[in-house]
């Protein structure tokens, strides 16, 4: 699934290629998605005045309204000819004054969406903060976790402490901190919480100046790979040695999620398995 890097980047060529412009067709080929498509007839005509993430989410921002945009597990949005034919995935084109933003989604996990002042607040009262907000210090973090035994992993997976990290950053940034995956998030203490924050800043920013990271489907707006992939640490490493230590990188399965981890640079202490 595509998580905040991947979307940043499709946010950033979206954006640079579109704001500004009006929205002239739509052409909906296959509405089944993961929610249905709705008619999106009343939008042409809009013009496109911002593009913004929250979360995973990309928010198309019009005077008339906003329309979401999620990317699903597979989904993804790329810039091409007008004469070039769609393909079997290729289920929505957009056109703005001469470019075709055409939505490609093969598991069909995705969805469009009008998103109204109601269901905003619903979103962001279950999305946590952005890596970058003011507001998400260690203290913030660690109040926000009392009381939960669920693994630190899964805490990160679930969004409601920052907003945007999926498998592979959570592995990714756990180990940079030094952090076993299996922890409860209640035993990690601010500095714990502090070395964790900071490997999610960085990660991420890391990983939005390559593009993201493609493991499959992932392309940028250009349809480029991502190339952060050839900088991950442990994810998808099983058996490989630890870049800092050597010892075989381990995979364990958590909550139906592979998770890679150094069991040395990584040292279990209390751990909710």
């Amino acid at each position: 699934m595509p998580e905040l890097p991947e979307v940043e980047a499709v946010r950033r060529g979206v954006e640079e290629r579109l704001v500004g412009k009006i929205l002239t067709e739509v052409r909906v080929r296959e509405p089944r998605l993961r929610r249905p498509v709705p008619p999106l007839a009343p939008w042409i005509g809009r013009r496109l005045l911002r593009v913004e993430r929250r979360g995973k989410y990309l928010l198309w921002r019009f005077a008339e309204g906003t329309l979401l945009v999620h990317l699903g597990m597979s989904g993804r949005l790329a810039f091409v000819a007008p004469d070039v034919p769609p393909g079997r995935h290729d289920h929505v084109d957009f056109l703005f004054e001469g470019s075709l933003l055409r939505y490609t989604d093969p598991r069909r996990f995705g969805f469009i969406a009008p998103l109204d002042a109601d269901a905003e607040r619903a979103m962001e009262a279950r999305l946590g903060l952005e890596p970058w907000d003011e507001r998400l210090t260690p203290a913030w973090a660690r109040a926000k976790v009392r009381g939960r035994r669920r693994a630190v992993k899964e805490v990160l997976l679930f969004g409601d402490v920052v907003a945007g990290a999926g498998n592979i950053y959570a592995c990714e940034a756990l180990f940079l901190a030094g952090i076993h995956p299996g922890r409860p998030a209640e035993t990690l203490d601010e500095d714990d919480w502090a070395r964790l924050l900071a490997a999610l800043r960085a990660l991420f920013e890391a990983a939005i100046a390559a593009g993201g990271t493609t493991l499959r489907d992932h392309r940028t707006v250009a349809g480029e790979a991502g190339a952060y992939r050839g900088r991950l640490a442990v994810y998808g490493r099983e058996g490989e040695p630890c870049p800092r230590c050597a010892t075989p990188v381990r995979r364990v399965v958590q909550g139906g999620r592979s998770t890679f981890f150094c069991p040395v640079c990584q040292p279990p202490e209390r751990t909710a398995w």
